[in-house]
């Protein structure tokens, strides 16, 4: 069993977990704060980022789009009508920029500041940056929410999945980013039911679960948050 260094608020993280569980393959997982730089973690990735896979051999890949290719590589290839790269260049060009869109874009704009003020600063020591939420940086994040929102459901209501005719690495990168996002209740699904039809859809899988199984320490889920019919 292969190994991921991963913290459960971080989309990056839920990313290749449910791109290894949509191939069916289990993960150890070991949870890693990302302010902490452990000596032995800093052993496998120097940049002290997450996610890290420990890979055969324990040979470590780090970054999520880097860990993604490697499993399309070593099993995406096999997997036929169910690779969650497509065959043909153009489709999967588009697959990489949705993936960029939600892992990069929304995390700069959103998602990264609403973890950090909400969820890891209460954890963090005074001197690692930790203490009170920042409200402006919370107020802005979530004026961002809705732009992304309206594309996510503009996205879904004009194709089967985001990126064409099947499930894709740009579902499960969107999926991840909106259930951290969901898990802090900061998701209003009430404007967007097409984004809340595929997001259902997504979170029915069999990849989803452990996801719907995470607790974070001093915060609850939202109510709705393990509910597949929200």
């Amino acid at each position: 069993m292969l190994t991921l260094f991963q913290h459960p608020m971080l989309p990056s993280c839920r990313f290749i977990r449910l791109a290894f569980g949509e191939n069916g393959e289990e993960l150890e997982l070991i949870e890693e704060t990302p302010w902490s730089r452990r000596k032995e973690f800093l052993a496998l990735n120097p940049a002290g980022s997450l996610p890290v896979l420990l890979a055969e051999g324990d040979v470590s890949i780090v970054g999520a789009t880097v860990i993604a290719e490697y499993l399309d590589e070593t099993r995406g290839i096999l997997k036929r009508d169910r690779r969650l790269l497509a065959e043909n260049p153009m489709d999967r060009a588009e697959i990489r920029r949705l993936v960029d869109w939600y892992l990069v874009k929304l995390d700069s704009e959103v998602t990264r500041h609403l973890v950090r003020e909400r969820v890891f600063k209460p954890m963090m020591p005074p001197e690692l940056g930790g203490g009170s939420p920042d409200s402006t940086a919370i107020r802005t994040a979530r004026a961002n929410i809705k732009q992304h929102m309206k594309y996510t459901n503009w996205l879904a209501g004009s194709r089967n999945w985001l990126a064409g005719p099947r499930l894709t690495y740009a579902d499960l990168a969107a999926a991840a980013s909106l259930s951290v996002l969901d898990y802090l209740g900061e998701v209003d699904w009430r404007e967007n039911n097409a984004a809340r039809d595929w997001y259902a859809r997504v979170k029915s899988r069999p990849s989803f679960r452990s996801l719907l199984n995470d607790r974070v320490r001093g915060i609850s889920p939202a109510t709705h948050y393990a509910d597949l019919d929200f």
